[in-house]
């Protein structure tokens, strides 16, 4: 395994430690004025519990792209959860770890030349389609790949649809696809669908996988007979107090009814904010306050992060963001009416439109729960505003879980806090930045 940074390390807490208590403890010490994360990697673990438990003919292939952290990646492997990339990028972070090619589905239906290229020169030969071109592209660049053929089945409702950019009709438009394919002698082994990210519809898994079924139906009347797969995607809730419940229930259905047990078929899925939602909390810190022009009563809390960080989750993942402040100043100060917005300079950099707060302060600082997916890997520094740091945390018990089944050494944890470990980063940055000066110094 690769060695980690400092603010890498795994620091172990006792058992009853919460992440609300770590987070005032770095703040009470003042050693922090960036934004930060706390990654809680037994609550991550916890979810790879529960999805062995509710789903268990379902395995996991984790989706990169909704958190696409190291430490994530190498736990999640541990606990035997195998990954769903759509890039060149993805694939390498994915293999660089170790992790084997047939543990990699390239669930991307739309790929460029050079992705696919790679993906064969690394030994990937699992993919998904749902167009003509991409059969012809597959054919010229991988043409032993297996294949999988992507249908559309939307939820009436969801946190994300996907449907109007990925996958074909399975009544109108797959028949002639699964027709290309075996004419261009090309190895269709499976179906995928997906019902939309944050799916609020759990009957609509049901719908899906029974009009795979009809696939798998077509492709044997086509002569294929090695369908041996079905990937039943991604919208999986993920955040705390949601449940998997509803959704296991009825996939738990389905598959008895269309594809039972001892029936060849194996049985995937895609779950992404699953995994990751709850596992991480933001701090943030207020730096300035002013009230709204046209209403006194009015107060905008401006903080240390902002769309264009963090929160790009607002804009490309339609979350609802909930502010806490760290604080209870519910008996002692007024509730205002609040907005919260980020450091640029950019009018669009709003967090919360509207919130009831306790009046705050500056210096004050505001947390935000689920906060781990889709917001680290789409995060910049327009204007020059650094990225959030990210401490990760496990107690005793999820620290002797992890040291039974990760390729892992001692050295990978700590019992140093982490306001010692910011301290030590910080040092290290005011050295660099001497020697920098140092490098740099005009001589006559």
């Amino acid at each position: 395994m690769r060695m980690l940074r400092p603010e890498e390390q795994i620091h172990i807490i006792d058992n009853e430690v919460t992440v609300e208590e770590i987070i005032k403890d770095i703040v009470r010490t003042n050693v922090m004025s960036d934004p930060f994360y706390i990654f809680d990697i037994g609550d991550l673990v916890n979810k790879a519990i529960i999805w062995q438990q509710k789903l268990p003919r379902v395995k996991p292939f984790y989706a990169v792209k909704c958190n696409d952290s190291s430490l994530v990646l190498e736990i999640l492997s541990a606990f035997g959860t195998n990954f769903d990339c759509a890039s060149k990028v993805e694939i390498k972070k994915v293999l660089d770890l170790g992790v084997n090619p047939s543990r990699l589905i390239f669930a991307n239906p739309a790929k460029m030349a050079s992705h696919i290229k790679y993906a064969m020169s690394k030994c990937v030969d699992l993919t998904t389609f749902d167009n003509k071109l991409e059969l012809y592209k597959i054919k010229s660049l991988h043409p032993s790949c297996n294949l999988v053929i992507r249908i559309r089945c939307d939820a009436t409702e969801a946190q994300c649809p996907l449907g109007i950019k990925y996958g074909c009709d399975p009544l109108t438009e797959a028949p002639s696809l699964m027709a290309l394919a075996r004419d261009l002698g090309l190895s269709v082994v499976g179906v995928s669908f997906h019902v939309g990210s944050g799916c609020n519809e759990p009957a609509a898994f049901q719908r899906a996988i029974a009009a795979s079924a009809g696939i798998f139906q077509l492709a044997q009347e086509l002569g294929f007979m090695n369908m041996y797969l079905l990937n039943i995607g991604g919208g999986f809730p993920g955040n705390k107090n949601t449940s998997l419940d509803k959704i296991a229930n009825i996939v738990n259905d389905a598959l008895d009814e269309w594809f039972p047990p001892n029936n060849g078929v194996t049985i995937i899925a895609e779950p992404g904010r699953y995994f990751v939602a709850s596992a991480f909390t933001l701090a943030t810190k207020i730096h300035s306050i002013k009230k709204r022009s046209n209403n006194e009563s009015h107060i905008m809390y401006f903080i240390n992060d902002g769309v264009y960080g963090s929160f790009n989750s607002i804009l490309y993942d339609h979350s609802v963001i909930v502010p806490k402040s760290l604080y209870d100043y519910s008996r002692s100060r007024p509730i205002c009416e609040s907005s919260i917005w980020g450091p640029t300079c950019d009018g669009l950099d709003k967090v919360v439109d509207f919130v009831n707060m306790p009046l705050l302060k500056m210096d004050d600082w505001i947390t935000f729960e689920n906060m781990g997916a889709y917001t680290i890997p789409i995060a910049c520094t327009f204007n020059g505003f650094p990225l959030p740091k990210v401490f990760a945390v496990a107690n005793q018990r999820i620290w002797n879980k992890l040291k039974n089944v990760m390729d892992i050494s001692e050295d990978i944890f700590t019992t140093v806090s982490i306001v010692a470990t910011i301290k030590m980063i910080q040092s290290e940055s005011i050295e660099d930045d001497a020697c920098d000066e140092n490098n740099f110094k005009y001589t006559q």
